[in-house]
C-alpha cells in the first residue's frame, strides 16, 4: 500500500464519518439552541429541560436518518473490502 493509498482511505473515511454524524450534531445543536432560548426567556435553569428535547430530537433523527445512515456506512464498508487486493499487491 502506498502512502497516497493510505491518505485516500483515511480522508474517505473522515468524510463519511462527517456526512454520517451530521444529522445528529445538527439536530442536537438547532435543539439545544432552541431550548436555550426559551430558558433564557423564561428564566427557567432546569437541566432536564434542556436534556430531555435533545435526546428525544435525536431519537427522532436517527429513526428517520438511521437507514440512509447504514447504508451509507455498509457502501463505505463494500467498497474498501473490493478494494483489498488491490491495495495489497500495489
Amino acid at each position: 500500500m502506498t502512502p497516497e493509498g493510505a491518505m485516500t482511505i483515511g480522508r474517505q473515511a473522515l468524510e463519511i464519518t462527517f456526512m454520517v454524524s451530521a444529522p445528529l450534531l445538527i439536530s442536537a445543536l438547532i435543539t439545544g439552541l432552541v431550548v436555550s432560548i426559551f430558558q433564557a426567556a423564561t428564566q427557567i435553569n432546569e437541566m432536564t429541560l434542556s436534556f430531555i428535547p435533545k435526546l428525544m430530537v435525536m431519537f427522532l433523527v436517527m429513526v428517520l436518518a438511521g437507514p440512509w445512515m447504514i447504508s451509507v456506512m455498509t457502501d463505505y464498508m463494500q467498497r474498501l473490502f473490493t478494494s483489498i487486493p488491490s491495495l495489497a499487491v500495489g
